[in-house]
């Protein structure tokens, strides 16, 4: 059982080769009365070993992945009405199976408003795979960047950042399993896509049945490593042109890094690059029917990608995503939200269309919010630089939202996230009270995100749980 400040917290990661769920709790704490709520001490409730990923043919196995769900929450002892909120990434390959949306609507159903469940956000991924491996790391060399690459069966995810915060975010199609054998040998028994084209590419006969041979496999892993060497170093040349523009997926664009930049990794290989260097044992040739340990003896090799192997370890060691899908996906409101009648949520897959400034003129105020005039569903707003706002200055951008607001004549719902104390104030101005207007709903208090769309799940615990994805 939790206390009364205590939540549950769950994250889910099914990925190209295996899935993994955590189990949280985590306090909410306030520095005193009126400051603002976060969700902070936590502590690791629940984290089975991960089991492989169940396919049915060349989708992802609907009913064995429910099942295996059902599995974990019994040995948990916890009931999907117990969780705060629940978030869950599709990634990898499996994302780019045709169901793969199904199966993110399988677990909507499953775990209901407080869910965040994202097929194919490799920002997301990159970002959330950041915070889960390094952000502890970062903040304690707040005066350095760190590059984490979050390497699995199907993609890399880049996330540069700095003193616990992301600066820039990316991905490509470098991953184990885009060549797939006989656990034990190397007897392919399929092809992704991209190994299909990697394979043309490079001239290699590479035929599901066949042996693949050891030149075949080199070149391939050569490859891999100059990509992940070119991403280490902040280098756009490799991927302007084959066989490295097959890989790219989202161009992770930094600049040229600084030479102190720290690096590292987090993903199923990133966990045995960690054992590789800490010498400890690692299973034998295609443990996972992948070339999963081939890469990772490879980045162990590499004077590049080695360099902080043994001098800068995350805490988990390269088990990321699903702690950051279960610990950094969900941030809470304040107290003093503008909702004058909670029945409005929760609301799902909200556009965040601007971003607003205190100085945002009635003209830029009333374009943003006409975009909502179209989409029945809503739309999310954001306002930042406000933290510090006095009251004639809230009173003034209240007076232009609410001019901006008055062209609406639907019952969509507005959401203003914003990070200062003063939702309520701001909302009533607004409104007039709540006598004009649509449904505007002004949720404070949160650190500002670049983020394309947000979830608001239903109070709890006196505080709004906001979920962000699509991370730009």
């Amino acid at each position: 059982m939790t206390s009364d400040r205590e939540v549950l917290l769950l994250g889910l990661d099914f990925g190209s080769t295996t899935s993994s769920l955590l189990l949280a709790s985590a306090r909410l704490e306030s520095a005193g009365q009126g400051s603002r709520s976060s969700l902070g001490t936590t502590a690791v409730r629940f984290q089975p070993e991960p089991v492989f990923t169940p396919y049915k043919g060349d989708i992802i196995d609907e009913a064995g992945l429910g099942a295996r769900l059902d599995a974990w929450l019994a040995l948990a002892g916890v009931a999907t009405e117990d969780l705060f909120a629940t978030g869950c990434l599709i990634t990898g390959l499996a994302a780019k199976r045709s169901n793969a949306a199904a199966i993110a609507a399988m677990v909507e159903r499953r775990f209901g408003e407080g869910v965040i469940a994202r097929a194919d956000d490799p920002c997301l991924e990159s970002w959330l795979a950041f915070l889960g491996n390094c952000e502890w790391l970062s903040r304690a060399l707040p005066e350095r960047v760190v590059l984490n690459l979050d390497i699995g069966g199907g993609t890399t995810n880049p996330a540069l950042g700095r003193d616990g915060g992301v600066l820039a975010a990316g991905s490509c199609y470098v991953g184990a399993r885009h060549f797939r054998f006989v656990p034990g040998s190397y007897r392919l028994e399929g092809l992704s896509p991209w190994g299909e084209r990697l394979s043309a590419a490079l001239g290699i006969d590479a035929r599901a049945g066949e042996e693949m041979p050891e030149v075949a496999r080199d070149r391939v892993l050569d490859v891999f490593i100059t990509a992940l060497e070119a991403l280490a170093t902040g280098s756009q040349a490799f991927f302007a042109n084959p066989p490295g523009s097959l890989l790219a997926q989202v161009s992770f664009a930094p600049g040229a890094l600084p030479p102190d930049t720290v690096l590292t990794f987090s993903g199923g290989v990133g966990e045995l690059v960690y054992r590789l260097a800490a010498g400890e044992p690692v299973p034998g040739t295609t443990h996972w029917g992948d070339l999963g340990i081939d890469l990772a003896r490879r980045i162990v090799a590499s004077p590049c990608l080695s360099r902080d192997l043994r001098t800068h370890v995350p805490e988990r060691r390269g088990r990321a995503t699903v702690h950051g899908v279960a610990l950094h996906a969900t941030e809470v409101s304040g107290a003093s939200v503008h909702l004058p009648d909670p029945a409005w949520l929760p609301l799902r897959d909200l556009p965040v269309v601007a971003r607003l400034s205190p100085a945002s003129t009635a003209d830029e105020i009333a374009a943003a919010i006409a975009l909502a005039a179209h989409r029945p569903e809503g739309i999310c707003l954001q306002l930042v630089g406000d933290a510090g706002l006095d009251r004639e200055s809230l009173r003034a951008f209240a007076t232009r939202l609410a001019s901006g607001l008055s062209s609406l004549h639907g019952t969509q719902p507005v959401v203003l996230l914003c990070s200062g104390n003063h939702g309520k104030t701001l909302g009533s101005y607004a409104s007039d009270w709540g006598r004009r207007g649509p449904r505007l709903i002004v949720i404070d208090e949160l650190p500002e995100r670049r983020a394309h769309f947000c979830n608001l799940g239903r109070p709890r615990r006196g505080v709004v749980p906001v979920s962000f994805y699509g991370i730009g």
